[in-house]
């Protein structure tokens, strides 16, 4: 799972990123991103109650994304914040792989990595 150091600690840097980034829509997943000032990366994983009702499955969807996030944080240079925002329940039952993979493409096509 990616260290806390590499997640948001305040709403305020969430709401600066939803209003000044640019977003990224994937096929169950999108990306709104915006550069930093900080000198670090920053990430962040919502899912919604419309997606999963039980906690434990947003968890459970949370959880993969950050550990998709994880294995890709090595090829990410740039200062940036990303917010990770899941519609679809799909995402807790498919492969590992390919969640890995629309994370990539994400951040591919962002210019990311």
């Amino acid at each position: 799972m990616l260290s806390k150091r590499y997640r948001f600690h305040s709403r305020g840097g969430v709401r600066y990123t939803y209003q000044n980034g640019k977003t990224i829509r994937g096929s169950r997943i999108s990306l709104v991103f915006a550069e930093n000032i900080r000198n670090k990366q920053r990430f962040a994983v919502v899912v919604s109650k419309k997606v999963m009702k039980s906690a434990v499955g947003r968890n459970r969807i949370r959880r993969r994304v950050y550990e998709a996030i994880r294995l890709q944080q090595d090829k990410i240079t740039k200062p940036v914040d990303c917010i990770f925002i899941i519609y679809n329940k799909e995402v807790m039952e498919m492969e590992f792989k390919e969640l890995q993979n629309l994370v990539a493409d994400l951040l591919k096509e962002a210019k990311i990595v």
